[in-house]
């Protein structure tokens, strides 16, 4: 539906939100409604002593002077009991209801960012990551607004039953009056929810649009400044905020219409019992103090109705909101059910018939090759040719359309997940580091400093984090801006080799790193660990330190030999001389 609209009723897609927090902390919404109709209980019982007191005290007070003190007394006890009942009331249900809010809230983050974490990587790759943070912040905190009014809006129900009957036993005419009032906000409240449920839903998507366009122009800001495009980056933003504003006012026109309306019926209704009841007084059927009960639980019936409104107001945009996590925690995660584990030692890499694609596109097609244990094999080709897929569809994080990818002649589908974190490692040409000291972005928790030196020697990069302010303790910034590119890389690479795995994947993990520093890296990795090296070369040098070359194109593999061999095909003469004419410059 192009409105983001539900076919289902919004009512019960409401009931089912509320159901889905009520199952997880039964105990804080049970108290928090225990104190909701324990206020509805003592504001009633108010009312009731206000109609004595008028009726008893005040009346005959004006009429000969004459009260009793043990009755004054009474009345003042138990105005004292009933609003110290009411305070107790409103205290249970704030408290434990943003309990249960809060909770609830904080349950289904985590569940979000788990389900984030757990999506194949194709889910990152195809939604903005300023729509991923709206899901986890913006629509996670509207999702849950519904609740903040839930205990008192269903105390509202056993309100307007107290209500009704109340206005009965002063006068049927009275109740009457109730009795066409609360139908007609019911009504009211019907027509509200069905306008608004379209609109919400389109407000809420403009919300997720307008963060993606921000969080792009804040991680682009590189490219923004040196290409001029800060003008045009205000422009999109302006559009994607015009648009959520206009959608915006729409939901507000919607609650301008309706809100004014719900607040004043209550009033309404004690302007027309002013009226009745002066009559039913006047003639004897009534007396003043019920005329005061009458007043006063319509006076009651404002606030709870008003809570109510806000209730029914963010039914809608609440079940929106959660629709839209709803549809991100549908999305199928990586199952990684195998319990083999990868043999001991250097294990060799065979990949057979591999298809790995987008929908109808195909990235890699029939791949086939064989990298021996312990060796390096260097896969070259032209841009676009399928190099980094394959790197990826055998780290694990791309799913196969056919084929198999084993390491030691187990299927990688079939090794257990914690043996597979420490077999397989990839380190990418852009290298991630979090804010973070340099330790923590090698380490990650996993291992200690004695590792994190050894693997920083490894990949050429403890000259330079001895040099730094703080050493490995230092700081870096954010993605790691703060050191150069060359040195990302080189941290990243330890971080890959911390675990100790028996297959490295390189992509192009070293392409701004020195050429020479290239080599000792790579010399240091045949010398000090016994692993498979699978790495995408640009660089003739690195070519030249690998066992085997696996030349791709065009998603297949259309040759394998040593760099002497493949010289033998024009096409690869080609190709690796323009690589040496761009080392060269």
């Amino acid at each position: 539906m192009g409105d983001g609209a539900n076919t289902e009723h919004i009512w019960r897609r409401g009931s089912r939100l509320i159901w889905r927090s009520l199952r997880a902390y039964p105990w804080l919404h049970t108290t928090a409604m225990v104190g909701a109709l324990g206020f509805v209980a003592a504001s009633i019982g108010g009312a009731w002593v206000l109609r004595a007191a008028t009726d008893d005290l005040v009346i005959p007070a004006f009429d000969d002077g004459k009260v009793d003190r043990s009755d004054v007394w009474v009345v003042m006890g138990l105005i004292i009991v009933v609003s110290v009942g009411r305070g107790i009331g409103v205290m249970m249900r704030r408290w434990y209801l943003s309990l249960a809010e809060n909770s609830t809230q904080r349950d289904w983050r985590r569940a979000l960012v788990n389900h984030y974490l757990n999506v194949p990587l194709r889910f990152h790759r195809e939604r903005p990551t300023g729509e991923l943070l709206a899901h986890a912040d913006i629509d996670l905190t509207t999702a849950t607004m519904v609740l903040k009014p839930l205990a008192f809006s269903v105390s509202v129900l056993a309100l307007v039953i107290v209500a009704v009957v109340t206005l009965f036993i002063i006068h049927p005419l009275v109740a009457l009056l109730g009795i066409v009032l609360f139908p007609l906000l019911v009504v009211m409240s019907q027509i509200y929810t069905s306008r608004v449920e379209a609109p919400s839903a389109r407000a809420q998507q403009a919300v997720g649009e307008v963060a993606s366009v921000a969080h792009e122009s804040f991680e682009g800001a590189l490219v923004v400044k040196t290409l001029g495009r800060e003008s045009a980056e205000v422009e999109r933003l302006r559009r994607a905020s015009a648009t959520l504003r206009k959608e915006r006012l729409f939901v507000g026109r919607i609650r301008a219409a309706f809100e004014p309306s719900i607040d004043a019926l209550p009033n309404i209704g004690v302007v027309l019992l002013l009226l009745i009841g002066s009559g039913l007084v006047s003639r004897g059927d009534a007396t003043p103090g019920d005329l005061v009960l009458a007043a006063v639980v319509f006076g009651l019936l404002a606030t709870p109705l008003r809570v109510f409104g806000f209730f029914l107001e963010e039914m809608p945009r609440s079940v929106v909101a959660l629709d839209r996590v709803d549809k991100v925690m549908a999305q199928p995660v990586e199952q990684r059910d195998g319990a083999a584990t990868v043999p001991v030692g250097p294990v060799d890499l065979a990949v057979q018939g591999l298809v790995v694609g987008y929908g109808e596109h195909h990235v890699l097609r029939g791949v086939n090759l064989e990298v021996a244990a312990g060796t390096t094999a260097a896969v070259v080709g032209a841009t676009g040719s399928g190099k980094s897929t394959l790197l990826e569809a055998v780290a694990g994080v791309l799913d196969r359309t056919e084929g198999s990818i084993a390491i030691g002649g187990v299927d990688i589908g079939d090794v257990a997940a914690d043996d597979w974190t420490t077999a397989v490692a990839i380190a990418f040409q852009e290298a991630f580091l979090f804010t973070d000291t340099i330790v923590e972005n090698v380490a990650l928790g996993a291992v200690g400093l004695e590792e994190v030196q050894r693997t920083l020697a490894i990949a050429r990069a403890d000259g330079f984090v001895a040099d730094l302010a703080d050493a490995e303790v230092t700081v870096v910034g954010e993605r790691g801006t703060t050191l150069s590119g060359g040195q990302r890389q080189r941290v990243a690479l330890a971080r890959a080799l911390a675990r100790r795995p028996q297959v490295l994947l390189l992509d192009d993990a070293t392409s701004a790193v020195d050429p020479l520093v290239e080599a000792e890296i790579l010399d240091a990795l045949r010398a000090e660990l016994d692993m498979t090296v699978l790495v995408v070369a640009h660089r003739i040098s690195t070519i030249l330190l690998a066992d085997t070359v696996v030349y791709l194109n065009d998603g297949r593999v259309v040759a394998t030999g040593t760099h002497e061999e493949l010289l033998q095909r024009d096409d690869y003469q080609v190709l690796v001389t323009a690589y040496e004419q761009g080392e060269g410059s």
